[in-house]
């Protein structure tokens, strides 16, 4: 899908310091990262954040000229040395002039090519990630979208033979989604035997239509098994290590005892995962892929996690202890939790022994205060830190590539991240907040002045805000919007922002 650009998504698992707590949880050796390569980048927003944010070298293409454009603007914006190009894959990877990789990413891009593209993927990463190094590779999987993989054909069917010619793929979009409305209120067995259909079509029509034509309506879309993306990269000599979206690895809150048992019962892990898929319905894999998987012992396990440093994203009293699995939402334990965030609440950078000392008193474990750490990470709640020396090292360009961003939103809602080097990713944050940022930064520091330096760029703009569906017309209702939001700023996130030393 070359004709429409893609959503300006950042991507935290693309961020090769987040793989460390995810493998060493498994008792894996983590290599260090010193080159990296992304394939398919979109608009650039993670690779562009990543390459400001740490010291890695990175590599990358996408083959939309548009956003290889964009990306290399981000990557300018700060005086990185990443080396971004709009080239096909077949040229990219044919390229005589790229290092081998300790860390190479594909996000979104597997499930949307040709199995030729994936040949010559396969082949790039047999080639040129390192002994050690780390593969992050995330696609739709079956059995999750199986019920919907027929309806979804139909649309892309009718977006290519029945809509209105010129209008483009959007207009085509809204056409498609209008017919099934259309099928779906003739009841046909189709939708009976598969109920859930209607529901997610529903869900689909909230969605950014830019997405859903990357998404639904591109000439491939292949969701795999997880035993037929094994056979594809064991041509490159890789080993599965573990998920890359945390809480898959908590079994209490995505599998019941009952399948916690049968899995425990299977003698191949491979096979494991493959039938864990069908247990929670699985519709998207996160996952590391290691060329040479190298175990830790259990003592040499404890010591790596023990030194390993994190930080506290939320404001503490706004974390609510319930997080989501695939049985649905379960409650934290207060007990473990709560004593925890008290004493990350201060947001400074902590090692998990430093958490175990603290929490002694409440008889927390090291086995509990790593899950928790997993669990409040995974939640989003919680970050892993970079060394001092990097921080220091980055922080120059994260502030030029910052500025340059908060800028943009000036004008748009397009992006929402900005980075910062403690973590060596991005950080979410609104268009209003970001303005917020960018007043404090020159030296504002009331949050009045806030709202009215915001209320300046949208009256120049003609522009208004939308609160609960209702447009607020006068500047008196706008200001004092903008002015309850800045005072929350103020309060929850500009504490935040300076921990991650974004301001």
């Amino acid at each position: 899908m070359a004709d429409v650009g893609y959503t300006f998504g950042y991507y935290q698992e693309l961020n090769p310091s987040r793989s460390e707590l995810a493998l060493l949880k498994q008792g894996i050796v983590m290599p260090k990262i010193e080159t990296a390569c992304e394939l398919g980048f979109g608009q650039g927003m993670s690779i562009g954040i990543h390459a400001a944010a740490s010291p890695v070298q990175w590599h990358g293409t996408d083959f939309n000229p548009s956003q290889a454009g964009f990306a290399q603007e981000l990557v300018r914006s700060c005086g990185s040395d990443a080396k971004l190009y709009d080239e096909a894959f077949e040229e990219f990877c044919l390229r005589s002039d790229l290092p081998d990789f300790d860390f190479i990413g594909l996000h979104g891009i597997w499930s949307w090519i040709s199995d030729k593209n994936r040949a010559l993927i396969t082949d790039f990463i047999k080639r040129k990630l390192k002994v050690g190094g780390v593969l992050y590779i995330s696609y739709n999987t079956l059995p999750g979208w199986a019920a919907f993989a027929p309806m979804r054909h139909l649309m892309s069917e009718h977006a290519q033979l029945l809509s209105a010619g010129g209008k483009g793929i959007i207009s085509g979009i809204d056409e498609a989604l209008a017919f099934t409305d259309k099928l779906l209120a003739t009841n046909p067995l189709f939708g009976r035997a598969n109920p859930q259909v209607a529901e997610r079509l529903k869900k689909l029509k909230e969605q950014n239509k830019h997405y859903l034509a990357h998404e639904f309506f591109n000439r491939d879309w292949h969701p795999m098994h997880f035993a037929t993306m094994a056979g594809w990269l064991q041509e490159a000599k890789l080993n599965y290590a573990c998920s890359a979206h945390y809480l898959d690895s908590v079994d209490g809150i995505n599998l019941t005892e009952a399948q916690q048992a049968l899995l425990r019962d299977i003698p191949d892990p491979m096979f494991a995962q493959s039938v864990r898929d069908f247990m929670v319905n699985q519709q998207f894999r996160r996952d590391y892929w290691i060329k040479g998987v190298r175990r830790l012992s259990p003592l040499e396990r404890m010591e790596a996690l023990s030194s390993h440093k994190v930080m506290l994203l939320s404001s503490a009293p706004d974390i609510t202890l319930k997080v989501n699995g695939s049985l649905g939402a379960a409650d934290m334990n207060q007990g473990i939790y709560a004593p925890i965030i008290e004493f990350l609440a201060d947001h400074k950078q902590r090692t998990l022994a430093e958490i175990c000392d603290a929490t002694k008193g409440a008889d927390i474990s090291q086995v509990q205060v790593i899950e928790a750490v997993t669990i409040l990470a995974g939640s989003g709640h919680l970050a892993s830190v970079q060394d001092a020396q990097t921080i220091t090292r980055t922080k120059k360009k994260t502030e030029k590539l910052n500025r340059h961003l908060m800028r943009k939103a000036r004008s748009s809602t397009d992006v929402a991240y900005l980075a910062s080097p403690v973590t060596g990713g991005g950080h979410n944050l609104g268009r209003f907040q970001q303005l917020f940022a960018l007043s404090y930064l020159d030296g504002i520091r009331q949050p009045s002045e806030w709202a009215q330096s915001v209320l300046q760029i949208l009256n120049a703009q003609g522009q208004k805000i939308v609160k609960e569906g209702r447009t607020l017309n006068t500047d008196e209702e706008n200001f004092a919007e903008l002015l309850e939001r800045a005072n929350q700023f103020k309060e929850k996130q500009l504490p935040v922002l300076k921990a991650l030393e974004i301001v």
